[in-house]
């Protein structure tokens, strides 16, 4: 009876706020949840993620310097097949995706050990109100045997990462089902040369700098498959998302200093990272996001970290145990120990989880808001914390929403909607204890990306 109840009231409330203009619905808060994410969950298949992981192992070698012009062996089948995939995925939504190639020529260097073309695959869902706005989500598409420049030697790469390319893959089924209602542009991309110095990522980001893109958040997927670690633990409930610390140049900007305020731990990677978190325990059960504040596993690296150099926020989402005798290994029987990255290690139903998380990410951010731009903060000395930003120029726009925790906590703990204005008093929260930040928020729900104060402001006085 006292949902009823409440249920009753909110009937009511909707009812009458055209009788009291936007004030009164300018309270009443965005719908929590979005049945379009749950349909994105049911639908991720483990059955088709098996199937593109098994084809893109039959390649043989993946490796940035294995055959290109075999119509069955190397890395120049498995990028036709991705592109042939991207486009039937494209045909299958009335043409949808841009898909196209990324090339990019390497003279030998490093692990490069010989002049190249490093080739990514990129299909586009273009965004209605931001077409230059990406989300995007990455897989690699090479593999590689134990020796990196050996373009030779089988080297399957099933989790290494056909797991990633096949989520990416899938997630394009998944999310263009929804073409055509997306504010923002969706990116998903097949990159090469990872193994010899991440090369593709290099060219792709800079790429996105020279033409301008404006990039709201990199999904690197690198390694989603594998649920039985080196470690011991079988794990299908978990997985980690890592991501940089606020980055070094961002330290002192105009007005700002990290040092003095807080914020060493708000950068806009790492808010990507809490953005995760909230939709895995907002949609998902028995899963859980891991946040590692790193910029990648010790001493390794991924294909995000090239966009973080070009300074945009980009995570690394990956498989909590990794199993080393499976990665970066000729396939092969030593002291009774089977070495290799074969098929036969791949979870299939956690890839396909760990897809649903990517899917329902890009969806979520793809249909929320741009971020509300120069968020600034007062409160020296002052009782309450008053917090201020620019707004956001978007029809769906439904308002805005306060965040707010404790300076050690990993996670978002208090929240508030405050709707569609430009600035909030949270009475009796002290500035001193707690860090803060602002989203945007569109008339279904969906949020963008949390923004931390990176200015001060005087608050303007109440009329």
């Amino acid at each position: 009876m006292k949902h009823l109840r409440h249920l009753a009231t909110l009937v009511a409330l909707v009812a009458i706020a055209p009788m009291f203009g936007s004030s009164l619905s300018a309270q009443l808060s965005p719908p929590a949840s979005d049945n379009r994410i749950l349909d994105i969950i049911d639908n991720s298949s483990a059955e088709r993620i098996e199937a593109d992981i098994r084809t893109l192992a039959g390649f043989g070698t993946r490796n940035t310097l294995s055959d290109t012009l075999s119509p069955t062996r190397g890395i120049g089948a498995a990028r036709r097949w991705i592109k042939a995939e991207f486009d039937r995925i494209s045909a299958d939504c009335g043409g949808c995706l841009e898909v196209y190639y990324d090339r990019h020529h390497l003279e030998a260097q490093g692990r490069i050990t010989e002049d190249v073309d490093v080739v990514n695959v990129v299909a586009v869902l273009r965004g209605n109100a931001n077409p230059n706005r990406y989300v995007i989500m990455s897989g690699d598409i090479d593999s590689r045997a134990s020796g990196g420049s050996d373009g030779e030697t089988d080297a399957p790469g099933a989790n290494d990462n056909a797991s990633g390319m096949a989520g990416a893959i899938e997630a394009a089924r998944l999310v263009s089902r929804y073409a055509g209602t997306f504010a923002n542009s969706i990116a998903f991309v097949g990159l090469s040369g990872e193994e010899q110095g991440l090369w593709g990522g290099a060219g792709l980001a800079a790429r996105a700098r020279e033409e301008g893109w404006e990039i709201t958040a990199v999904l690197n997927n690198d390694m989603i498959g594998n649920t039985t670690g080196i470690d011991g633990v079988v794990d299908n409930t978990t997985f980690r998302v890592f991501s940089e610390a606020t980055r070094v140049p961002d330290y002192e900007p105009e007005n700002w200093d990290y040092r003095r305020y807080g914020g060493e731990v708000d950068g806009p990677s790492r808010q990507i990272a809490r953005y995760v978190h909230r939709i895995v325990d907002e949609y998902f059960v028995n899963l859980d996001a891991i946040m590692i504040y790193r910029l990648d596993r010790f001493g390794r690296g991924g294909h995000h970290t090239p966009f973080n150099n070009e300074g945009y926020p980009g995570v690394r989402i990956m498989e909590t145990h990794e199993n080393y005798i499976w990665q970066h290994q000729d396939i092969r029987v030593e002291n009774g120990i089977a070495y290799g990255d074969v098929v036969e290690h791949i979870d299939f139903d956690y890839a396909a989880k760990l897809t649903a998380v990517n899917a329902t990410v890009l969806a979520s951010m793809a249909w929320a808001p741009q971020p509300p731009p120069a968020v600034r903060i007062a409160g020296a000395v002052q009782p309450s914390t008053t917090l201020g930003w620019d707004a956001v120029a978007d029809p769906n726009l439904a308002g805005y929403k306060i965040y707010w925790r404790d300076t050690t906590a990993p996670q978002w703990q208090n929240s508030r909607w405050v709707g569609d204005i430009t600035q909030y008093t949270l009475e009796n929260i002290v500035i001193d204890n707690y860090l803060f930040g602002v989203s945007a928020v569109s008339r279904d729900g969906h949020e963008s990306v949390i923004v931390f104060p990176t200015s001060q402001f005087r608050p303007q006085r109440d009329r």
